[in-house]
């Protein structure tokens, strides 16, 4: 009976969703974090009378034929990438994106990883960095005498050094933005790396075409909606059990077709 096989791809599938799921939720309080969502794609047909086959010698046609499924598997894991919240941190060098783009980061192999995470900090040589240390691109130092730090809309900073009340200008934070944000590969601790399906990053100031602006003092919060998980949950946790109640069934009526006798 293919039903056992059909209903465990279901199960598996199903447990799949629980975890992208759970991972989404996890995420909640997560800066930057854009949720998943499974989507899935049924298995192989069966053909036992194949569509449009002939059925007479006169030419008529069979106009539905017969196809049992074989069950389903994972199509791919979305990652949804509509705007978080912004939530007030009152923190100098925390950024929050509004709208389209990432903030360039330094990787230690010299590779270039992309984030929405905003919550910088300055190093012991005043670099800009994230919080495991990897600069912010292009490199940004800010004096060690700096008494106050303004980053504008387009990611303009100036600072005020010493006695002076003139501002000075240290750097320009520049952003990439990628035909298809959702192909970027996620590599965990916020940061997500360009691929073939991403496209190539193109970069630009923030507020100039295509590109969103910065607001200083913010972070931009996770897109998790709590209720619409909790609601995918159960609907995931019933389609299991479905699932589980199918192989029930086909167990037993293989229990009552090993019990007939001659």
């Amino acid at each position: 009976m293919q039903s056992l096989n059909i209903a465990a791809t279901g199960m598996m599938a199903q447990q799949l969703n629980v975890e992208v799921i759970s991972n989404n939720i996890a995420n909640m309080r997560t800066t930057g974090f854009k949720r998943q969502r499974a989507e899935f794609q049924d298995l192989l047909y069966q053909n036992l009378r194949r569509i449009g086959s002939t059925s007479s010698e006169t030419g008529s046609v069979v106009p539905s034929g017969v196809q049992v499924g074989a069950g389903v598997k994972t199509g791919a894991t979305y990652r949804i990438m509509t705007q978080g919240t912004l939530a007030r941190t009152e923190k100098t060098l925390d950024l929050a994106l509004k709208g389209e783009g990432y903030f360039q980061i330094s990787m230690p192999d010299g590779s270039t990883a992309y984030t929405r995470d905003g919550s910088f900090e300055r190093n012991a040589d005043g670099e800009l960095v994230t919080l495991d240390g990897y600069p912010v691109e292009p490199g940004i130092t800010i004096p060690a005498d700096a008494r106050s730090i303004s980053i504008n809309s387009e990611g303009s900073i100036e600072v005020l050094v010493g006695t002076s009340t003139t501002p000075q200008n240290v750097g320009q934070i520049t952003l990439a933005r990628f035909s298809n944000p959702a192909g970027l590969e996620g590599i965990g601790n916020n940061l997500f790396l360009e691929t073939p399906s991403s496209g190539s990053a193109t970069t630009g100031n923030a507020g100039s075409t295509g590109f969103g602006t910065l607001a200083q003092g913010y972070l931009e919060q996770s897109n998790v909606n709590s209720v619409s998980e909790i609601s995918d949950l159960i609907m995931a946790q019933r389609a299991y059990e479905m699932n589980t109640k199918v192989i029930t069934v086909s167990d037993e009526m293989m229990s009552s077709t090993a019990a007939l006798k001659r």
